[in-house]
């Protein structure tokens, strides 16, 4: 992998993000024991499928690729599972567990520290393959970001046939992909916006949590959606103004009038409904970039 990250590894101009390794010697990431996923998402370790799948079905426990992307470098720093609808369901519903690696880290000039993730989701009734996501986690607010852009799809493993070396294969792809991801990143920092384009974005993402219905008779106060929650925040770059949106909208931090009622967001927690609405919000500020600079 050191291999890998030297390919990744180049400059960017003052001001801007690069890619770097962190100081060895800086304090290590903590990841999470099995012991700590197991407790938050038990389903990693099934080790039978669903009684319901085919005799096709081939059963890989979520645990062995954990195990495979520890010798990869990359462990687990998050782990949910949905609740299960049925007792039928329950022991292999869908999980998510989100990988990082402590030697991969994206700086900013500005003191902005960026950790690439990889999501993971998986289940056992037969319904899911592996399917791995990029992602983004911004120091400076807890906040994890997913990338939705036509050059990160998500990677698809079947469990029929999977192999370390298979693994290796495509986490080193996403990991080559990483320079792409800079550099959307540096684009959005070069564009400044107007309050009217701040609220324009703002009112979209509006689109993320609520029908067309539900905003014709809500109220919102945009500038209390791109109001900067910290000093670290504030800016009229779209970098910025994004993740100032993103934050507000995934954790409900903000309140809307309904008729005559005042109501409080609520925070989303449903980890499928989070990766969807992050790459929704993800491609709106991506429209923004000119496609003179996208190119």
């Amino acid at each position: 992998l050191q291999e890998i990250f030297r390919i990744i590894q180049y400059k960017f101009k003052k001001n801007k993000i690069k890619v770097m390794f962190t100081d060895q010697n800086s304090k290590e990431l903590q990841f999470l024991s099995n012991e700590q996923i197991r407790e938050a998402a038990p389903t990693v370790f099934t080790e039978k499928p669903a009684a319901n799948v085919s005799k096709h079905y081939t059963h890989i426990p979520t645990v062995q690729v954990v195990d495979d992307m520890k010798k990869l470098g990359w462990g687990v720093v998050d782990a949910q599972q949905v609740k299960a609808r049925k007792n039928t369901t329950k022991g292999f519903q869908k999980h998510l567990l989100t990988f990082r690696n402590p030697e991969v880290v994206i700086n900013g000039a500005d003191g902005d520290t960026v950790f690439p993730q990889i999501l993971l989701t998986n289940s056992h009734d037969g319904k899911n393959a592996f399917t791995f996501t990029a992602g983004l986690f911004r120091l400076v607010c807890s906040n994890g970001l997913v990338i939705a852009d036509e050059k990160f799809n998500d990677v698809k493993m079947r469990h029929m046939g999977y192999t370390f070396e298979d693994l290796q294969v495509q986490i080193k792809e996403m990991v080559e992909q990483l320079p792409l991801t800079v550099d959307s990143m540096n684009k959005m920092k070069a564009i400044e916006l107007d309050i009217k384009q701040m609220k324009a974005l703002a009112q979209k993402s509006l689109t993320t949590r609520f029908t067309k219905d539900q905003l014709k008779v809500a109220k919102i106060n945009l500038d209390e959606i791109i109001n900067p929650v910290r000093d670290e925040d504030k800016g009229n770059d779209l970098w910025s103004v994004f993740n100032v949106i993103q934050e507000k909208i995934i954790t409900g931090d903000f309140s809307y009038l309904s008729g005559a009622r005042s109501r409080k967001a609520r925070e989303v927690k449903n980890f499928k409904q989070d990766m969807d609405i992050n790459k929704k919000l993800f491609a709106m500020a991506n429209e923004l970039v000119p496609q003179e600079i996208a190119s």
